[in-house]
């Protein structure tokens, strides 16, 4: 029983080292070789179709193989080849490359018309125009900082009593208040930059022509006063006609214009 077992162990120990010799050999078809040269990377070169058709083409194992599929040898089946399923892949990989790369050109162009739409037109970015920092911000700042100390700084107390009794200062400060409204409507209202620019220039071409007729009627109130002192000193005979000269009027207009420079 014992001398069975043994020879049955060793039966299948020569077994499996003869499968395992099998499992190691490598196999080395030229036919196989070929086929998968042909189909990896190599030409597809009909002359390596084994079995080869013979002399006169009568090779009986040449018919027995490709007989039966003529067109096989006529079609190139590389995956690489020209109309191969991957280089076809790789070409439409490509064209879509490129489209994707238009696309994203003609993207970034329209970000950047964008972009350039909103500087030029969005009220958000006003303070940041050139041509607000050098110029108009200096001239309009009366308009955007006004007060009653600012507005009667430089009058005469006689002058700032008669404009503030009169109700000239209500108006001036009421005028300033209705430009500084409408300038900054212009500056964060969304509108073309050469519009806003106009929008500026309007309002300080209002400003000025709002400036020269606070100036006319300061200078009226002042010339007011003065000619108030002449009559109480007419009155109390301290001016006779034989002290009055034209050079007087000219010499209270002086005055007045000196008072208003400041």
């Amino acid at each position: 029983m014992k001398k069975q077992l043994k020879l049955l162990a060793l039966t299948l120990m020569g077994s499996l080292l003869v499968q395992q010799t099998f499992a190691q050999t490598v196999v080395n078809d030229e036919a196989i070789r070929y086929q998968e040269e042909r189909m990896v990377f190599k030409q597809w070169d009909k002359n390596k179709f084994t079995p080869s058709s013979g002399f006169l083409g009568l090779n009986p194992y040449y018919w027995l193989t490709w007989g039966l599929m003529p067109g096989y040898k006529k079609t190139d089946l590389r995956p690489l080849g020209p109309n191969g399923p991957q280089t076809q892949r790789i070409a439409l990989v490509a064209t879509m490359n490129s489209t994707d790369n238009s696309y994203k050109l003609h993207s970034d162009t329209l970000k950047t018309s964008a972009l350039a739409d909103i500087a030029n037109q969005s009220g958000l970015i006003t303070s940041a125009d050139p041509l607000w920092l050098l110029y108009y911000s200096s001239e309009l700042k009366p308009v955007l900082d006004h007060s009653e100390m600012g507005i009667l700084a430089g009058l005469p107390d006689a002058v700032r009593h008669q404009v503030i009794t009169t109700g000239l200062l209500t108006w001036y400060e009421k005028e300033l208040d209705i430009l500084k409204e409408r300038l900054d409507a212009a500056r964060s209202t969304d509108m073309d930059r050469g519009s806003r620019i106009m929008a500026y220039h309007r309002l300080l071409q209002n400003y000025r022509t709002l400036e020269a007729t606070w100036a006319i009627r300061t200078a009226t109130a002042a010339l007011n006063i003065q000619m108030v002192k002449q009559q109480a000193k007419v009155k109390a005979r301290q001016v006779t006609p034989s002290t009055w000269t034209p050079q007087t009027d000219v010499g209270i207009a002086n005055k007045v214009l000196a008072d208003r420079k400041y």
